[in-house]
């Protein structure tokens, strides 16, 4: 039992750890003001955090792109997140950490001396399950609204909201965006992958039009090592709906199928043989990684 109950969700806050439903931010905090921070969310399987070490790399690249400070070294962070993960006595979910330029009086301009701003929160989630993960979702598509440095983990999702929305008003699962060349770009909150006709797998690549999802890297890591061919480059919505098989990939959705896009059946409206291999793969790593 915790300090504060059976119950109650611990929050990090700043160097403290408080009740959940109690921790706050200054209302001059510029994450809160100008979404002027950035974020990563990570999975916990079996207690274990599940690719810590490249979710930590692309925090240092998402704060280093808009000069941001570590609020704290790397090591002393890898720490505060495992307390607050055995606080919340979790062992499968995810924590999600957020930095910000933090606390200053508002103005558009970096203020001169800033401490930056952490927020760590974490909750359960049912265990891994490959079955429900394997039953395919529908997406649709919509125009793509975005700024243009969607490489960088910001916390400024509010056109990602606008989307996701939309999908869910749709009935879908997931909305992916599409650029005015008619171009796929990714999810509101996942990479967007297609099989081509010949095996071929695909996804865009990792340039300033999406987020190098950790799930994606690892999924073409996976590829690779199993022989898949693969070919990060762009496709078109005609591309998607002609597939023999779509998927999507994130931390929270690992690797789903897509069953329909805009209503069309893809693959005759069942998961595919290679996203169900990869899947499997990707399973294995988690559970690797859990067992160290």
């Amino acid at each position: 039992m915790s300090e504060f109950g059976p119950l109650s969700r611990i929050a990090y806050v700043n160097g403290s750890y408080l009740p959940h439903n109690a921790a706050a931010v200054h209302i001059e905090d510029r994450g809160y003001q100008f979404s002027d921070g950035v974020y990563e969310v990570i999975a916990i399987h079996r207690g274990s955090l599940v690719d810590e070490a490249a979710h930590m790399e692309r925090l240092e690249r998402s704060l280093s792109e808009l000069e941001i400070d570590w609020p704290m070294s790397a090591r002393c962070l890898s720490i505060v997140m495992r307390q607050v993960i055995g606080r919340n006595r979790i062992n499968d979910g995810i924590i999600y950490l957020q930095i910000s330029r933090g606390v200053a009086p508002r103005n558009h301009a970096f203020p001169a001396y800033s401490e930056s701003s952490l927020i760590l929160t974490a909750r359960s989630m049912p265990p891994f399950d490959a079955a429900q993960a394997s039953k395919g979702v529908d997406v649709i598509t919509i125009p793509e609204i975005r700024w243009k440095r969607r490489d960088i983990k910001s916390i400024s999702l509010l056109a990602n909201c606008l989307g996701k929305e939309q999908a869910v008003q749709a009935g879908a699962y997931e909305a992916w965006f599409v650029d005015d060349d008619g171009l796929i770009t990714e999810g509101t909150s996942s990479n967007a992958w297609i099989v081509a006709a010949d095996g071929t797998l695909m996804t865009r690549h990792a340039d300033n039009a999406i987020l190098n999802g950790i799930t994606r890297k690892t999924v073409l890591k996976i590829a690779d090592e199993q022989g898949i061919d693969f070919v990060e480059k762009a496709f078109s919505v005609e591309d998607a709906k002609a597939a023999a098989e779509a998927f999507i990939t994130s931390t929270t959705s690992f690797v789903k199928p897509v069953a329909r896009i805009d209503g069309d059946k893809v693959s005759g409206g069942k998961p595919g043989p290679l996203v169900a291999r990869l899947l499997d793969y990707y399973a294995e790593h988690m559970n690797d990684q859990a067992a160290v």
